[in-house]
């Protein structure tokens, strides 16, 4: 667990990759679910984006995303700082990530997911990917519910 929050802080997860259309915002909708689901709004911040941002949410994605419950459809991909990644309690890379580490800094828990790409995979592969992203977020969240 980082030593950057106080007790009352909230913590401050960042899902990044670097279009930010695909990985990233599959993992950012999990989180939000898992926030909601666990009531966590006032304890966790969810903040999402990419090195460079593509226009928009990579249509398999949006589709695999609508069968799981989560409407994508008006997401747009943004560009995430580095001054937004130190102030991260986490962040997890999606393993396409041109982040330099140790350019966020030491107290910032950094994980690479080290995913495949979803964009242009067909439709199956792209539901593997999201299966394994929804797991993913569910550890990281018990990750820092146990840390509490």
């Amino acid at each position: 667990m980082s030593s950057n929050t106080e007790a009352d802080d909230p913590i401050r997860i960042a899902f990044m990759c670097v279009q930010n259309a695909g990985r990233s915002q599959m993992s950012t909708a999990f989180a939000e679910r898992e926030r909601e689901c666990r009531d966590l709004k006032d304890r966790v911040e969810i903040l999402t984006g990419g090195t460079h941002p593509a226009d928009h949410v990579h249509n398999e994605v949006v589709d695999v995303m609508d069968e799981a419950g989560f409407d994508l459809s008006d997401r747009t991909p943004r560009e995430i700082t580095l001054d937004e990644l130190r102030s991260c309690d986490y962040v997890a890379t999606m393993g396409c990530s041109t982040l330099d580490v140790g350019d966020v800094g030491e107290d910032v828990d950094v994980q690479d997911w080290a995913l495949e790409d979803p964009d242009g995979q067909d439709l199956d592969q792209v539901r593997e990917i999201r299966d394994e992203i929804e797991q993913r977020v569910i550890s990281l969240f018990d990750e820092f519910s146990i840390a509490e």
